[in-house]
């Protein structure tokens, strides 16, 4: 044990987590992990127990209680805090084929288990977890290990989820001959498809696939088991046969309003998003829509229109509330994009505000818009005042749009002018082609992120092509004579490169 009083000394810190309105911009993953000074002190938290009861993996009073996997966590802890990082790794290794994984979406056992739980706050062993693995590999730890020599003895893993792979991984390495048999288009189960992109992005499960790759173990998708392949072809073939098929059959429940329209299982409605997600940007529609949230706009003049033309374009519902609109606006009311309520709104009538959303306050009337924006602020609805120095929780900026290249100018309201000047000054800076360029460089990052390429060299290859592009275009060579240059070195984008990040 390193520091016998360190967790009296220190108190528990994790990663920081982006708040929702910060977050809900992207799919990537919303947690911050804090820099390695600061997790060597959280290692130092650990009261190395006599008996650790975070490491038992035992039922409790019919209650789990610890980590099944017996991961040595005071071990791990103590190596954390002393800076052996690749010890760590390696110690952390002895029990656990993947944990990149677990350190982002386990519940964390072990913590729940931790002796200082009693009188304080439980040692960060998670965060710990992710800390060891992402140094390992950032520092090149992490690498195939292929059998010395093959058994001559053939398996079969029937799914590719977190069971599938890692009785792949562990057979493999013994030396059996291994194939993975997996019903969707991508492997990884339910870390693929399962699990949003911002609890785990799937570059890391991804990286992981492609070093038990390198290592062996060979990936069928695509391939039902049942129906493209019978259970009799399997055992014919494979001296044995592993199932973990996983549980993708929801349970289905039966209350009154079940056959309503909109009501998904969670799978179902997770599995289409990723995966609408990871082929095209959402840009194939094939995801359950999330539309509908609530908006209710005050007033009818220019204000509104603007923005009710942004609002429209993303689906929402929209309410408006004003006595007089403009002809527009009246068009949009007519064909059903809003509903129109003709009387302006009061004290006496807030409560029209109750199940919104957003709130746009685009009244010309300052007194009426800041009446809306205290309602809304005292019960938590987001608000945007069109009130010079009013507090906004959002803000609808001057767009100028290249296909999906979408830049926004904002002065907060303050200076509209100015707004639309740096409008003008940008849509002559960038020209159409680079939302043509922008679709071509979508596909090229798909490309590399299956390549195995470290995350660095990802960004520096991009750079260097888009500079490229660039040149040619403006120089007007048009249809690119160079298209076929060659991949960085030793990472082709066939997914045959290595395992970095």
């Amino acid at each position: 044990m390193g520091k016998p009083t360190g967790f009296l000394e220190y108190k528990r810190e994790t990663a920081k987590v982006l708040p929702p309105k910060v977050r809900i911009a992207n799919f990537n993953e919303f947690r911050t992990p804090i820099s390695k000074e600061k997790q060597t002190i959280q290692g130092a938290r650990c009261m190395a127990c006599g008996v650790p009861f975070c490491q038992s993996g035992m039922m409790l009073n019919g209650m789990a209680s610890g980590c099944p996997l017996h991961n040595l966590v005071p071990e791990t802890n103590d190596l954390v805090y002393t800076g052996n990082w690749k010890q760590a790794y390696l110690r952390l290794s002895k029990t656990h084929s993947f944990p990149e994984f677990t350190s982002r979406v386990c519940p964390a056992l072990c913590e729940a288990a931790c002796t200082c739980n009693l009188d304080s706050e439980p040692v960060s062993t998670k965060e710990n977890e992710r800390a060891i693995i992402e140094t390992a590999w950032q520092e090149g730890w992490v690498k195939p290990q292929i059998p010395r020599v093959r058994t001559g003895k053939t398996i079969a893993v029937v799914g590719s989820g977190p069971s599938g792979l890692a009785a792949a991984q562990q057979l493999n390495r013994r030396g059996h001959s291994v194939t993975v048999y997996e019903r969707s288009d991508r492997p990884g189960g339910l870390l693929r498809y399962g699990i949003p992109n911002m609890k785990l992005e799937k570059s890391v499960v991804d990286r992981r696939i492609h070093l038990m790759e390198e290592e062996g173990v060979k990936f069928v998708l695509n391939t039902n088991v049942g129906k493209d392949i019978t259970a009799e072809e399997l055992l014919k073939k494979y001296d044995r046969v592993i199932l973990a098929c996983g549980a993708s059959n929801p349970r289905d429940i039966k209350a009154p309003g079940r056959d309503a329209e909109g009501i998904y299982f969670a799978v179902d409605f997770l599995k289409a998003t990723t995966k609408s997600l990871l082929d095209s940007d959402f840009e194939d529609k094939k995801f359950i829509p999330a539309k509908g949230k609530k908006v209710m706009v005050i007033g009818g003049g220019s204000v509104a229109l603007r923005k009710i033309r942004i609002l429209i374009e993303y689906g929402a519902d929209i309410r408006m509330i004003s006595s007089k609109i403009t002809d527009e606006l009246k068009l949009l009311a007519d064909k059903k994009y809003i509903v129109w309520t003709n009387e302006n709104l009061t004290e006496h009538n807030l409560d029209y505000l109750a199940e919104a959303f957003l709130v746009i306050c685009a009244s010309d009337d300052k007194a009426l818009n800041k009446m809306a924006a205290d309602y809304c602020q005292m019960r938590h609805i987001l608000v945007d005042c069109a009130n010079p120095g009013e507090v906004s929780d959002c803000v609808f900026p001057s767009v100028v749009r290249r296909g999906n290249v979408v830049i926004g100018i904002s002065t907060s309201g303050g200076v509209p002018a100015l707004t639309r000047y740096l409008r003008e000054k940008i849509e002559a800076l960038i020209p159409e082609w680079y939302g043509e360029l922008e679709i071509e460089l979508r596909q090229k990052r798909r490309e590399l992120k299956m390549s195995g390429l470290g995350q660095s060299d990802r960004k520096k290859y991009l750079r260097q092509w888009i500079a490229k592009e660039e040149k040619i275009r403006e120089e007007g060579k048009g249809q690119y004579e160079n298209r076929n240059e060659e991949e960085p070195s030793g990472h082709g984008a066939d997914g045959n490169g290595g395992g970095g990040h």
